[in-house]
């Protein structure tokens, strides 16, 4: 076997993506520190106890494992961010008010989340914990919109969906535990005979909500559709009234509906939301309300963010025009240093030349050369290789 071979669905980033990749890591922590968001950063490795704290079954399969050799302890390398943020409001900042985050971090996944997913996301995301009003979801959805536009992708839809309308309607429908995941996943797909073979046992008017649950998808008048397929539970009549307040008030904002998309229904317990922007056929950043996570670590505050993958980001982007590096040649010269010194400060960029270069300096991307003429030092256009 190579040695320099890969496993698959992990790459490594060439000098023209790395660069992308980091303006773009730059632009969007501006984004959210100017939004009052704070900066934190979870280590990539915790021991799995408290990693997979509050998650659900598919985070635990994505998590690889090892063991630490310090404790004999198993270990895991973090596979999302989110419950990480979590575990630090509740246990280490503790705050008493309104605490807004956010993060920028790789993580590793033990199977890729689809046939052209890579298995090291670089995930970026914020987070509101502290506040459960409907505002903070509002807020939340504000954010990503101006994420997606500062990034020059652009949002051609925000789906907004309900954890409560699915959980109301399994229990119920007296869906075990082990079936639940059955179901999710129909759902997820839109199988409607899957659904039909899962609750054969079900109440009719249960039975019948879950099957058309698929269906409810588009505009805002979905949500009347709701109101009159759905049955007329508390839960179910809350859920809708939520969607509801945030289409109206996000009305500005391209707000469609798809009531049975439950991506990281495990940990979410309110509003969810999947974002769709450029040329992408998938979703570029999911989200949600997750108020159940932090009682793990003591405290179970309020909590509502989103994430997205940078590296499927960047794949939206245009690739920015890189400026050429200047060669410096002369080094030893008198007023080299401050001339190279002068420049720098200037924000260029610098390239010293080396004795016994072997190759061209053009692809070392440089186009333009520091020469001294006439007792000055100049720069001018690179001339040849």
């Amino acid at each position: 076997m190579l040695r320099w071979v890969l496993p698959e669905y992990i790459q490594d980033a060439l000098p023209a993506e790395a660069a992308k990749l980091e303006e773009l890591r730059r632009r969007l922590l501006d984004i959210f520190r100017v939004n009052g968001y704070q900066l934190v950063a979870p280590p990539l490795l915790e021991y799995v106890e408290s990693l997979l704290t509050g998650a659900g079954q598919d985070l635990k399969l994505k998590t690889l494992k090892l063991v630490d050799q310090l404790s004999g302890r198993t270990m895991g390398v973090r596979a999302d961010i989110t419950p990480q943020v979590a575990r630090i409001d509740a246990h280490l900042l503790n705050r008493r008010g309104v605490t807004r985050l956010c993060y920028c971090g790789t993580v590793a996944h033990a199977i890729p989340s689809s046939l052209t997913a890579t298995r090291e996301p670089l995930q970026i995301g914020a987070e509101i914990y502290g506040h459960a009003g409907l505002e903070a979801d509002a807020e939340v959805i504000r954010l990503l919109a101006e994420v997606l536009f500062r990034a020059e992708v652009g949002t051609s839809r925000i789906d907004l969906g309900h954890v409560g309308l699915f959980k109301a309607l399994s229990r119920m429908a007296e869906v075990v535990a082990e079936r639940e995941e059955d179901l999710f996943n129909a759902l997820q797909a839109k199988d409607i005979p899957g659904l039909k073979d899962l609750l054969a046992d079900a109440p009719e008017k249960v039975r019948n909500a879950l099957m058309v649950l698929p269906t409810l998808y588009g505009g805002a008048e979905i949500l009347e559709r709701a109101r009159s397929l759905l049955p007329a539970e508390p839960e179910i009549l809350a859920a809708l009234n939520d969607l509801q307040t945030l289409a109206e008030g996000l009305g500005d904002l391209p707000i469609s509906f798809d009531l049975a998309d439950l991506r990281g229904y495990h940990y979410h317990s309110g509003v969810v939301f999947a974002a769709y922007g450029g040329t992408s056929p998938v979703a570029l950043a999911l989200g949600g309300r997750y108020d159940s996570v932090g009682k793990a670590f003591g405290r179970g505050r309020p909590a509502t963010g989103f994430s997205l993958d940078l590296r499927e980001m960047a794949g939206q982007v245009a690739d920015p025009v890189q400026p050429g590096a200047i060669l410096a040649s002369g080094a030893g010269e008198t007023g080299f240093k401050e001339a190279v010194a002068r420049l720098r400060e200037a924000g260029e960029n610098v390239v010293i030349e080396l004795p016994g270069h072997d190759g061209t300096w053009r692809e070392a991307g440089c186009d333009r050369h520091l020469v001294l003429r006439g007792g000055a030092w100049q720069v001018e256009p690179l001339q040849g290789e």
